[in-house]
């Protein structure tokens, strides 16, 4: 045996446009709470994993949690204590 027989499986990470009914970002946005000119701004820009399919772009309600989520990391809510 070799030493890479050793090294244990790495498990790719899970794309959030695999998990979940794709959405329109005009149906995301409604869905979420967030504005649809943000989202088809942060679509482009790459931060929110969406695909464009003709002129619409396509997202999950996985993938618009993911980038809340990313959005609060790190933030302080304790800021007029």
């Amino acid at each position: 045996m070799t030493p890479e027989d050793h090294q244990p499986p790495t498990t790719p990470p899970i794309d959030p446009l695999t998990i979940g009914e794709l959405i329109t970002l005009p149906e995301a946005a409604e869905l979420s709470g967030l504005d649809y000119a943000i989202l088809r701004n942060i679509a482009r820009k790459g931060r929110l994993r969406a695909k464009k399919y003709g002129r619409f772009w396509l997202t999950t309600l996985a993938s618009v949690e993911e980038y809340k989520n990313s959005r609060h990391r790190g933030s302080r809510t304790d800021l007029g204590k």
